[in-house]
């Protein structure tokens, strides 16, 4: 766990696509991190990475201030998304 903590911690401010162990895909950049929570303010839209059960008053309207968090726990792997594009 503190190799992901380690790594979130060096990817902060970083855009990142994280993959959780069921299978979830995250895309947005890290705003906060935690030892146990790592916080990521998503980027593009709804679509496809499992975002749409957060309603009105969490949603896009208002906007994720720090964004949204996720279990240190529940990453399967992070990798920075601009390793993606070169």
């Amino acid at each position: 766990m503190s190799r992901l903590y380690n790594q979130c911690c060096s990817f902060h401010g970083k855009t990142v696509r994280i993959n959780c162990h069921d299978g979830r895909v995250h895309v947005g950049r890290i705003t906060r991190v935690e030892r146990d929570m790592v916080w990521i303010q998503p980027t593009g839209g709804l679509g496809g990475f499992g975002l749409g059960f957060f309603g009105e008053g969490f949603g896009f309207r208002r906007g994720f201030g720090t964004g949204f968090g996720i279990a240190l726990g529940a990453i399967a792997g992070i990798a920075l998304v601009s390793a993606f594009f070169w």
